[in-house]
């Protein structure tokens, strides 16, 4: 076994959730009357805890109206976040990794809350021994959510592996000192992540089980 410990980022990776997450940027920005961010700049953010991406994604937000920012956000994710959908072939994947004796965690920009919400409606929660989230940690591409993880496990930066779909993902792995692996069905486009020289690339949840399977 090459990585004990493979931490998995949530939005975007096991969960098809970046165009929800677009619509209830843009959507929030609508209601407030603030310049609508289009859809690259929108998924660009995706990964980042929720007031870091907000801020990203409208640069000319005025801090008064952050918080309302944030309501709207929540309001118009939440309205549909009982529709989305795992990417096909996740819940086997990762119970195939489990049996086969990895540690699986988690590590998001969602809020604690949104990931308890997200592991109750996915039925995933057994499958993972940990989680961090963006509002108990610094924010991605902060080491600190990869690091508590390690040092929670004993988990060598050697053995662990973080599993993503954006720059912020690759990022903060690269800040742990750990491979990372990048997804190319998420939020950001191939060539984006290949600048962030991941272990390798993958194209659909197959392809990331696979190569699971003959290198972790």
């Amino acid at each position: 076994m090459k990585y004990e410990l493979v931490v998995f980022d949530w939005d975007g990776t096991l969960l098809d959730s970046a165009g929800a997450i677009v619509h209830a940027i843009q959507a929030s920005c609508r209601d407030l009357g603030l310049p609508v961010p289009d859809d690259a700049r929108a998924r660009h953010v995706i990964g980042l805890g929720l007031t870091d991406a907000l801020r990203h994604a409208v640069p000319d937000l005025p801090p008064e109206s952050t918080q309302a920012m944030v309501e709207r956000y929540r309001f118009h994710y939440l309205a549909g976040d009982r529709s989305l959908a795992l990417f096909a072939g996740v819940p086997e994947m990762l119970q195939r990794l489990k049996a086969a004796g990895h540690i699986l965690a988690v590590a998001t920009g969602k809020s604690r809350l949104g990931l308890e919400r997200a592991l109750d409606h996915s039925g995933l929660r057994p499958l993972f021994q940990s989680s961090r989230c963006a509002d108990e940690c610094h924010s991605k591409p902060h080491p600190q959510m990869l690091l508590e993880l390690m040092a929670e496990f004993g988990a060598a930066a050697e053995s662990t592996v973080m599993i993503g779909d954006t720059s912020h993902d690759l990022l903060m792995a690269t800040n742990a000192g750990v491979d990372s692996l990048a997804v190319t069905y998420g939020a950001h486009p191939h060539d984006h992540l290949l600048d962030h020289r991941p272990a390798a690339c993958l194209h659909s949840v197959e392809e990331l089980d696979r190569w699971l399977r003959d290198f972790a």
